[in-house]
């Protein structure tokens, strides 16, 4: 392949790998204003270059055997990229230097790999990259006593994950004699002991990343400690990355009776403490954590279905799941103490004082409880329709019956914003936050409209 097709083939990590040199000159002359905005616009620039590539129905194998691209990956770097979009414009207030921009564009870049990544060895790497960047960034906006240790808990677990995954992979090696991810794929048809355990604990580390019980512990205290923007990217575009990683590595393997069970119960139990656990919470960046662990469980159901359908549900769910929570996030009215703000009472009355950020947060709760005609609703079909089609009926109608658990504190928050008393006016939302919301807003209007056009493309 020639470097012309490499770079071609790389664009939306070449923009990205540019933007963090910039990002870098930026803070070395000492001009962090100008790095909310060149992160910006080289975010802007990579979503397209990935959009426009997949939808002219691009392929390539820059790295044979290591690294390839297609449409399904190329859309999906499009989604993760652009998730990130609002994130970067909310983040004005708590962030006002390049660093954040640049760990921020840095763990994006590991994000994109995973999602090309045709060997664990690329796929190692791209985890790695994604993930150190975001330990530093619990940190950065250190506003709370929690942060360190919600900082220093993610990096011991996600550690501890990492370490997991590299035995697993060599156990994979040693039961298949490849580095390849399509030898994970094989290894489920497996008997032999040593690929089975082999599944498992690759298995089991990205049930840690992606915080599925139990292997949950980390998320809520992390999600609490960091500030709002970098809450809304570990629960949107982390999440994404790791999912999307795992949708690769499945492929359209058929599942042996043995792994349908580990596939589907503790991703089922995780529906239903994540859904339990977040009633009780009076934090809503808490509540958050406990409801991403249950979107999780969902997300994991996916592969219970049949194979050419498993990698379209999971990204359309990862678009709607994302921009909803970043929505969410990107609506949160401000308040001089972080632990105020992140408090649920802090929503009381929030209609009568931001009629506008109100109807944005309510839009994000009814989606995300799966209440139709909302995407999320949308999501949660392709995900329960693949798994009834499979033959897994009573597993879905087991993940349904949990999922109705959560549409109680969902609706909680609406209750708290449209029902409670009026709590004392703070300042309006920044316009930045404000344009954050517009930019999840118009994609989850169409997305409501038209979620055929949007499925029928991935």
């Amino acid at each position: 392949m020639s470097w012309a097709n490499v770079l071609t083939a790389m664009l939306p990590e070449n923009l990205l790998l540019l933007g963090i040199v910039l990002l870098i000159c930026t803070e070395l002359v000492g001009k962090p204003r100008g790095a909310l905005p060149l992160s910006f616009f080289v975010l802007v620039a990579a979503a397209l270059a990935a959009a426009g590539l997949g939808l002219s129905g691009y392929v390539g194998e820059p790295f044979p055997e290591h690294l390839s691209v297609g449409p399904q990956s190329l859309l999906a770097k499009a989604i993760i990229i652009g998730l990130t979009i609002p994130v970067v414009l909310m983040s004005r207030d708590d962030f006002a230097d390049a660093r954040f921009h640049l760990l921020l564009v840095s763990s994006l870049y590991g994000a994109c790999l995973m999602v090309s990544a045709d060997s664990f060895l690329t796929l190692f790497l791209g985890v790695e990259i994604m993930s150190l960047p975001v330990y530093a960034l619990v940190l950065l906006a250190y506003r709370r006593p929690e942060s360190a240790e919600a900082a220093l808990k993610y990096l011991v677990l996600s550690g501890t994950a990492s370490a997991t995954f590299l035995m697993g992979v060599s156990l994979l090696y040693g039961a298949t004699g490849s580095m390849s991810v399509g030898a994970f794929a094989g290894a489920l048809g497996f008997r032999d002991p040593l690929a089975l355990a082999a599944v498992v604990m690759i298995l089991a580390a990205f049930f840690l990343k992606a915080a599925v019980v139990p292997f949950h512990t980390w998320a809520p205290d992390a999600y609490e400690g960091a500030s709002v923007p970098v809450t809304a990217y570990m629960a949107t575009v982390v999440k994404a990355g790791v999912l999307l990683a795992v949708a690769r590595l499945f492929a359209e393997a058929l599942l042996s009776p043995a792994m349908v069970h580990m596939v589907a119960i503790l991703p089922l139990v995780s529906i239903v403490w994540g859904n339990l656990t977040a009633m009780r919470q009076t934090s809503f960046r808490r509540m958050i954590a406990y409801s991403s662990i249950a979107h999780a469980g969902y997300l994991f159901y996916a592969f219970l279905g049949d194979g050419p359908g498993r990698f379209q549900a999971v990204t359309f769910y990862i678009l709607a799941y994302g921009l909803m929570n970043v929505l969410a996030f990107a609506a949160i009215p401000p308040d001089s103490s972080d632990t105020r703000r992140d408090s649920l009472d802090h929503l009381k009355g929030l209609f009568q004082r931001e009629p506008y950020a109100a109807i944005m947060i309510g839009l994000a709760m009814l989606s995300l409880a799966g209440i139709p005609p909302f995407p999320g609703f949308v999501a949660k079909f392709l995900i329960f329709r693949n798994v009834m089609e499979a033959g897994f009926t009573l597993y879905a109608v087991l993940g349904l019956v949990g999922s109705y658990l959560g549409i109680y504190f969902y609706l909680r928050v609406i209750q708290y914003m449209f029902m409670s008393a009026e709590a004392p006016a703070e300042p309006g939302a920044e316009r930045l936050a404000l344009g954050a919301s517009l930019v999840c807003l118009i994609p989850v209007v169409l997305l409501t409209l038209f979620p055929g056009p949007v499925i029928a493309l991935l």
